[in-house]
């Protein structure tokens, strides 16, 4: 089956094994059959720099906004530093927002989600939906998906074998791909 909405998954860890890659990873298997989830590779991606910038576009940024470009929906997985959202994911933010007119961002209907300690990345997430907010992203409001990382929901690899967070994830998934419907219906 052709995927008819392309979704770009976007996580704020750079582990090999980290959870909330793992949730990308679910979320991917996730997806209504009209959708498909690729997920960027951001290890590569430079602090953001003007000088660096004013150099040209470094290969991995490049990378990362051709996948931009040719998504419809945005899903971040967004771990939790210190109360806040993780340096590598509002990094690739900052460089995609670089783009003339937001134009890789604005507009894209965005889910939240994320795996953590202590409240599960609830605080990074409010601090990333109020990025969103200056981005012009259109975040999902529910359900939210907050998920303890250090727990058996979790295998080594960071995979998610808890079924009832998959159950999360995959409603998660649905109602994003409803919401980047409705934004389409009503920017028509």
């Amino acid at each position: 089956m052709s995927h008819s909405i392309n979704v770009l998954g976007i996580a704020g860890s750079l582990r090999a094994h980290s959870t909330n890659k793992g949730l990308l990873r679910c979320a991917q298997r996730s997806m209504p059959p009209e959708a498909a989830l690729h997920i960027a590779d951001i290890s590569q991606v430079p602090l953001f720099n003007a000088d660096v910038e004013a150099q040209g576009k470094p290969e991995a940024v490049a990378r990362l906004v051709e996948m931009a470009e040719q998504a419809d929906c945005l899903v971040l997985a967004c771990p939790e530093y210190n109360y806040s959202m993780a340096p590598a994911l509002k990094n690739a933010l900052d460089w995609l927002s670089r783009e003339p007119d937001n134009r890789v961002l604005a507009g894209k209907a965005t889910a939240i989600l994320g795996a953590g300690g202590g409240m599960g990345t609830s605080r990074a997430q409010y601090h990333l939906r109020q990025t969103c907010v200056y981005l012009d992203l259109r975040p999902l409001t529910k359900p939210e998906v907050f998920c303890q990382a250090f727990s058996n929901s979790f295998d080594a690899e960071g995979n998610v074998v808890d079924a009832e967070v998959a159950a999360r994830i995959k409603e998660q998934m649905e109602a994003l791909i409803a919401w980047h419907k409705r934004l389409v219906a009503c920017n028509a």
